[in-house]
């Protein structure tokens, strides 16, 4: 079985972990990687998420940002504005390594 839409970090203390993983949609695949991005603004993201452009080169394309849930219980979020792709992180079902993140997209809200 292939597995697309993850990221695998190199920890699992997501905040500050590099990680790549793919992204697989009807029209594109990307190979992704993610690094840390350290902010003193409370609203930037965790990660800066790059791809490759077609020559080879990474390019930043996206962000990760760390955010509570209702519960106050604290979550992860994937955007890439230029494609209006947004998602959560999360398990795949059954597996228990809190290292490989799920890409669960969702459509933006208009």
């Amino acid at each position: 079985m292939n597995i697309t839409n993850y990221i695998q970090f190199e920890g699992d203390d997501l905040a500050t972990a590099k990680g790549s993983g793919l992204i697989s949609t009807i029209d594109r695949d990307m190979d992704i990687k993610v690094v840390p991005f350290d902010s003193d603004n409370e609203k930037a993201p965790t990660h800066r998420v790059y791809a490759k452009s077609p020559r080879g080169h990474d390019i930043e394309v996206g962000g990760i940002w760390k955010k509570d849930n209702q519960e106050g219980k604290p979550y992860f979020t994937l955007s890439i504005r230029k494609l209006r792709y947004n998602a959560n992180l999360g398990r795949f079902p059954g597996q228990d390594d809190a290292s490989l993140q799920a890409i669960i997209e969702w459509d933006a809200r208009d």
